[in-house]
C-alpha cells in the first residue's frame, strides 16, 4: 500500500508544479478564487512575514476564526516553515481561551472580530491588556509570558497587532531563499498540527498530530471516496476540527482537487455552493445534512452533480441516508469514524457498500491502520461480534498530548494501539459497528462535549454540593447537555441560575439545555455513580417539565 513520506509543504509544492492554473480554493458566495499557483504566492509570502517575526521551527502559532480565507494561507504558511498550527475551536469563550494559550505554549495568536455573539478581539484584549501598551513583536504579557505576537485576520488596524496584510507586506520584503532554508530542515514526522480535545478526567488535551498523520489519513480518506484532482468538495464543517482539516483539506491537497468552502456552516449557503461550483463531494454531520434537506427552498437548488461525500460526528437515520442519496444524488456517500487521537479516521464505508452497511456500521479500517475490538478489563482481542473497547494502531496514531505524558500513557498502551474509549463490534463481514461509550462522552451534533469540563466549571458556582452531567436524548442534535444537582443545604437556585452562570463563560454547546435538581445519584455498590442510569432518568424528568423526550 501507498504511505506519503513527505512534508505538508512538499506535496503542496508538487501540486502547484503539476497544476498551477488548477483552482484550489473557492468561496462561491465572495466569487473569492485561488488557483494553486496564486494560492501559493500568498502562501510563500505568509510564510516569510512569519519568519520576519522571529518563527521558528516548533513554535507553536494559534488560530481563532471561522473559515475564512486565510485560515488556509496560514495552515500552509506553517507548514512550510515547520511552525505547529495549533486550532482553536470558534465557540470559546474567556475561561477556555486562557487555558488553551496557556497550556499550549503559543507565541502568536491569529484571530478575527469574533464569531456570532463572541467578541474574539475584546476576549483577548480582557485577557492580554498589555497589547494596548505594548510595541507590536514586544508583547510582555503577565499571564501569558509564551505570547509575543497578535496579528488580526483582516485589513484593520488594532492596538498592539499586527494585521495580515501587514505580514505578507514583510514576506515580500524577504529573500525566497530564507524560506527554502527553513523548508529544508523539516521532517514528516514532526508534529505540524495541535488540536484540543477534551478528556473525561478535567480540562482539553492537545493532541500532537504530524505532518505523516494527517497527510496520509487524508489520502485513504479521499481514496475511500474515488477522489481524482477533478474533485469539487463542498466543505461547510469548522477547520479547526479534523473533519474540516483532514477529512476535507487533506483529502483534497493529496489528490490536487479543488475545496469550495463555507466560512461557517448556513444550508442554503451549502445548496447554493453545490448548485454554483458543481461540486461533486458534500461533508457534514447528520444534523447538516438534515437541515439542508429540510430547507424550503432546498428543491429550488440542482444538486444533481454531487456524487460523494462524508456523513461522520453521530449515527445517521436510515431515512436521512436515504435522502442524501435520492434527493441530493449522493450515491456514493460514506460515513467515517474515529477520533482526534487517531488524525481522526479509523474506519470508513466505501462507495459501493450497501445503504445499511452504511447506516448500520462505520465500515471497515483504512488501509495502513489496524482495528481491533479489545475486553476493556483484559485487553485481549474480542471475537467477531463480541462487544469491547475499539482500538488501533498505525500511520494514523498520534505523537502524544503535548505536555501530557501520563495521559498519554493511558490511552497508547505499551504495544502502541490507541484506546478510544468506545465500544463496539466486528461483525462477520469485518465491518465495524459502534455501540456506546466507555467514557461518558456526549456527542451533539457531532461536538464532543465532555461533563467532566462541564462538572469542574459549574463546582465553583456558591450553592452546588454536587453536580453530574450527563447526555440527554435529542431528536435534533442527538444529544443535549443535562446538569444533574444537588443544592447545598439552604441553597435557593434555580435553573435559570445555572444556565445564566455559565453563560459568555463557556462555550454556548457546552452550557446545559436541561437541568434537573436531584437528592440523590444512582451509585453502584461501590459507591460509583451511574451516568448511564441519569440519562435514562431523564426521560420521566423531563415529562415531569412537560417536555416529551427527543
Amino acid at each position: 500500500m501507498e504511505i506519503i513520506e513527505k512534508t505538508i509543504g512538499q506535496v503542496f509544492d508538487d501540486c502547484v508544479a503539476a497544476h498551477p492554473e488548477r483552482e484550489f480554493i473557492i468561496f462561491a458566495d465572495r466569487n473569492l478564487r485561488f488557483t494553486w499557483g496564486s494560492f501559493d504566492r500568498r502562501v510563500n509570502d505568509m510564510a516569510k512575514g512569519l519568519l520576519s517575526l522571529g518563527m521558528k521551527k516548533g513554535d507553536h502559532l494559534g488560530i481563532w476564526a471561522t473559515n475564512v480565507p486565510d485560515w488556509l494561507t496560514f495552515l500552509f504558511a506553517t507548514a512550510k516553515i515547520g511552525v505547529v498550527l495549533v486550532t482553536v475551536n470558534t465557540n470559546y469563550r474567556t475561561h477556555e481561551l486562557e487555558y488553551l494559550v496557556r497550556q499550549s505554549d503559543i507565541s502568536t495568536l491569529c484571530l478575527i472580530d469574533g464569531f456570532r455573539d463572541n467578541d474574539y478581539v475584546a476576549m483577548v484584549n480582557e485577557l492580554v491588556p498589555e497589547l494596548k501598551t505594548c510595541e507590536r513583536g514586544h508583547l510582555v504579557s503577565d499571564k501569558f509570558p509564551r505570547l509575543k505576537n497578535v496579528i488580526y485576520i483582516g485589513p484593520q488596524k488594532h492596538r498592539g497587532m499586527f494585521s495580515t496584510a501587514e505580514i505578507l507586506l514583510l514576506g515580500q520584503q524577504m529573500d525566497d531563499a530564507v524560506l527554502d532554508e527553513a523548508a529544508r530542515g523539516l521532517d514528516r514526522n514532526e508534529v505540524i498540527n495541535m488540536q484540543y480535545t477534551s478528556g473525561t478526567t478535567g480540562f482539553p488535551k492537545g493532541v500532537m498530530l504530524t505532518h505523516r498523520n494527517i497527510l496520509n489519513n487524508g489520502f485513504w480518506i479521499g481514496e475511500c471516496q474515488k477522489f481524482t484532482g477533478n474533485e469539487r468538495l463542498c466543505l461547510p464543517v469548522p477547520l479547526f476540527h479534523c473533519f474540516g482539516l483532514v477529512l476535507g483539506i487533506m483529502a483534497v491537497l493529496t489528490h490536487g482537487a479543488t475545496v469550495v468552502v463555507v466560512e461557517s456552516f448556513d444550508p442554503l449557503m451549502v445548496l447554493a455552493s453545490v448548485q454554483k461550483e458543481r461540486c461533486t463531494a458534500l461533508y457534514g454531520v447528520p444534523t447538516m445534512f438534515i437541515m439542508e434537506l429540510n430547507h424550503p427552498m432546498f428543491r429550488m437548488f440542482d444538486t444533481g452533480s454531487l456524487r460523494t461525500g462524508i456523513m461522520a460526528g453521530a449515527p445517521c437515520p436510515v431515512e436521512v441516508m436515504k435522502q442524501v442519496i435520492d434527493e441530493m444524488h449522493c450515491r456514493d456517500i460514506t460515513i467515517a469514524y474515529g477520533l482526534t487521537e487517531s488524525s481522526p479516521v479509523m474506519t470508513q464505508t466505501r462507495t459501493d457498500d450497501p445503504i445499511e452497511v452504511r447506516v448500520g456500521t462505520v465500515g471497515r479500517e483504512l488501509p495502513g491502520v489496524e482495528v481491533t475490538v479489545r475486553d476493556p478489563d483484559t485487553n485481549d482481542e474480542c471475537p467477531v461480534g463480541v462487544q469491547g473497547e475499539l482500538c488501533c494502531r498505525g500511520y494514523n496514531v498520534m505523537k502524544g498530548y503535548y505536555n501530557m505524558p501520563e495521559a498519554t500513557a493511558k490511552i497508547i498502551d505499551g504495544e502502541g494501539w490507541l484506546h478510544s474509549g468506545d465500544l463496539g463490534i466486528k461483525d462477520a463481514d469485518g465491518n465495524f459497528k459502534v455501540t456506546g461509550r466507555i467514557k461518558d462522552m456526549i456527542i451533539r451534533g457531532g461536538e464532543n462535549i465532555y461533563p467532566r469540563e462541564i462538572e469542574e466549571f459549574l463546582h465553583g458556582m456558591e450553592g452546588i454540593r454536587d453536580i453530574q452531567v450527563a447526555g440527554v436524548p435529542s431528536e435534533k442534535y442527538g444529544e443535549e447537555v443535562g446538569a444533574f444537582v444537588i443544592l447545598k443545604d439552604g441553597a435557593a437556585l434555580g435553573e435559570e441560575d445555572i444556565v445564566d452562570y455559565c453563560r459568555g463563560k463557556i462555550s454556548k454547546h457546552k452550557i446545559p439545555k436541561y437541568v434537573f435538581f436531584m437528592n440523590e445519584y444512582p451509585m453502584t455498590a461501590s459507591g460509583k455513580i451511574q451516568k448511564y442510569k441519569l440519562r435514562e432518568m431523564s426521560h420521566a424528568l423531563l415529562r415531569a417539565k412537560g417536555i416529551e423526550p427527543g
